[in-house]
């Protein structure tokens, strides 16, 4: 029995550019919440380094980031989830293209 229908093709068409989600993070949460990363470490338990480096894209959120933004902020984790799945598969894709345009 197959409850989701997964369709090979599944493309995201953003009508923004892509940005990562350490971007989205910084820009969209923090700053326009006035929240530093000195205080989101606080309260998720990431450390300060740690966020450093994803907001400037260095690291991937993964699923116990996710948890824990979700627990201090409004989206939930699969939002930041979805966020860096759909960044990773953009990139590859970009990769990907890259490379079959160079043959």
């Amino acid at each position: 029995m197959c409850l989701i229908k997964l369709e090979p093709s599944m493309e995201f068409d953003a009508p923004e550019p892509l940005r990562s989600p350490g971007d989205v993070l910084l820009n969209d949460h923090l700053k326009a919440r006035t929240m530093s990363i000195a205080w989101l470490a606080r309260r998720t338990g990431i450390s300060v380094s740690t966020l450093r480096q994803i907001t400037r894209g260095e690291r991937r959120i993964n699923a116990r980031f996710a948890m824990r933004l979700a627990c201090v902020m409004d989206p939930t984790p699969a939002y930041w989830l979805v966020l860096q799945a759909r960044y990773d598969l953009a990139i590859l894709k970009s990769l990907r293209d890259a490379r079959q345009h160079s043959r």
